[in-house]
């Protein structure tokens, strides 16, 4: 696909310390107009935040744990080196192709305007449901740290109605605060990002050293207990959950300095950081747990564990640092669905699309979306109100619709090299881009049948997952419904705005006689 900006926009000359990368950009069709002022450390952090360890560590701990037992951190290392895999394709991309709404533009160019439309649409609607997940977290850890947080009813559980309930309350709050954030400078942004994300990193370490000192058994037991085969799969909902998010970095790369050298490298430095850091935080905690089998690692997850090994007080705090990454987490989501809404409409290829693809020169920053995202999100967590199962189904949801969205690169990636592979690229430096080489069609099919094993494993409509206490079928198909939905109404959308006016043509005026 050859890129073009609409047509009232036209690409300025480059000029100013960036002019090489805004030249950059203007070869796609695109002018300058967010502003480009991050770093090698900002672009990390922007995948990082988004992946956020803590976040959905202490989100989905419970739920891996109540399915797949001690073994399910087995399905940590095997989801960390499936996505490494994809990363890598991303990475190629990144370098040849620095450009905000990166699913949607590697998509597009890589196949066609059509496949890549809806690549870029089902990724914004999912991040847009990454986001409502992401904030939901706020209530597997406030809860904790001081009851005055549980607003609703007293059980904090979020699969319990007062907790789900308290949930939404929560999360809604923070998208508040998330989409004000996003509506300010850049550099504001990025700057709690930055410090966010050391935090959480300290944090992670932290813990991590912490639980290891307090160990009562040995790693033998990650290989006993936790069912089956089916068992297994269920419990990698939580590892495939927290790996998602790695081509944030690529999303940021108009605001990017030098973004072909420097975005490929976060993307994989990213990943990799918070799979390893996450893999220890789950083997730590299953070591140092107080106990396997009295349930509670199933109910309270690493909560739990924290305040019985560590006491109350350092455990409170060390919450009170999962809790500032859950709000950095959010940020750096919505921030990412803002730019994947910029893009699109940047394309005209979204409802609303003059609105959405404003940009304040001030702020460079675009309004529309970051409201739009919000407003959307904090939709989405009402459905919480209704029954503690759409908290799962919310979660799920957004996975397999990133999944899926990764899956409509990879595949037209795939076909590119079958057919004569990437063309060569050089990063700002004029040094070779970076690039799979050989290994490439290996790596791309292996990323491409990864993604969508998991795709079928996460969507796959199992009762006892989705509807466990039964009376919401809904739930159960919840995933397939939404996709359907989302499909469909992407569809209809489309042929509204390729089918001809029936309006007659306006009868002409007559010119006044002299």
């Amino acid at each position: 696909m050859a890129a073009t900006a609409p047509s009232d926009i036209r690409p300025d000359p480059p000029s100013g310390p960036d002019s090489e990368d805004t030249a950059g950009l203007a070869d796609f069709g695109y002018r300058q107009e967010l502003h480009r002022s991050l770093g090698r450390y900002a672009s990390f952090a922007a995948g990082f935040s988004f992946i956020s360890v803590l976040t959905t560590v202490f989100q989905f701990f419970a739920f891996g744990y109540s399915f797949g037992g001690a073994r399910f951190f087995w399905t940590w290392p095997a989801v960390l080196i499936g996505q490494l895999l994809v990363a890598a394709c991303f990475a190629e991309l990144a370098a040849r192709y620095p450009i905000s709404g990166a699913v949607y533009q590697w998509s597009s160019r890589l196949s066609n305007k059509v496949f890549g439309w809806y690549a870029g649409w089902i990724m914004v609607l999912g991040q847009i449901v990454v986001v409502a997940a992401a904030a939901l977290a706020l209530q597997v850890v406030l809860p904790a740290v001081w009851s005055g947080f549980q607003l609703i009813g007293t059980d904090t559980s979020p699969v319990s109605s007062d907790g789900a309930a308290n949930a939404a309350v929560l999360g809604i709050a923070l998208l508040v605060v998330t989409t004000a954030v996003n509506l300010l400078d850049n550099r504001v942004m990025s700057l709690v990002n930055r410090v966010g994300v050391t935090a959480e990193i300290i944090g992670a370490v932290l813990i991590i050293v912490l639980l290891f000192t307090h160990a009562d058994r040995t790693p033998s037991v990650t290989v006993h207990g936790g069912g089956g085969a089916s068992a297994f799969f269920v419990g990698s909902f939580a590892a495939a959950y927290v790996m998602i998010g790695f081509d944030s970095a690529g999303e940021m790369s108009e605001e990017t300095r030098h973004p072909r050298r420097v975005a490929p490298r976060t993307i994989l430095s990213a990943l990799t950081a918070a799979g390893v850091l996450a893999s220890l935080l789950v083997l730590a905690a299953l070591l140092a747990a107080p106990s396997l089998t009295d349930g509670r690692l199933g109910t309270e997850g690493l909560s739990y564990v924290l305040t019985s090994r560590l006491g109350d007080g350092l455990g409170k705090v060390l919450l009170c640092d999962v809790a500032v990454a859950v709000a950095v987490a959010t940020l750096a989501i919505q921030t990412s669905a803002t730019r994947m809404l910029f893009s699109m409409a940047r394309d005209e290829a979204l409802p609303f699309s003059r609105t959405l693809a404003r940009v304040s020169p001030r702020t460079g920053q675009p309004p529309a979306p970051a409201l739009a995202v919000g407003v959307l999100s904090a939709a989405l967590l009402l459905l919480s109100f209704s029954s503690p199962e759409a908290w799962l189904a919310i979660g799920t949801t957004c996975i397999v619709m990133l999944y899926l969205a990764y899956a409509m690169v990879t595949g037209p990636q795939l076909l590119r090299r079958l057919r004569g592979g990437l063309a060569p690229a050089t990063d700002e430096l004029g040094n070779p881009a970076f690039s799979l080489g050989r290994w490439g069609i290996p790596i791309n099919i292996l990323a491409l049948l990864y993604g969508l094993t998991m795709t079928i494993n996460l969507a796959w409509p199992r009762a006892a997952v989705y509807d466990p206490s039964g009376g919401h079928w809904y739930f159960q198909w919840f995933t397939l419904l939404f996709l359907a939905g989302a499909v469909a109404l992407g569809a209809a959308w489309r042929a509204a705005r390729a089918r001809p006016s029936t309006l007659p043509e306006p009868t002409p005026v007559p010119e006044p006689a002299p």
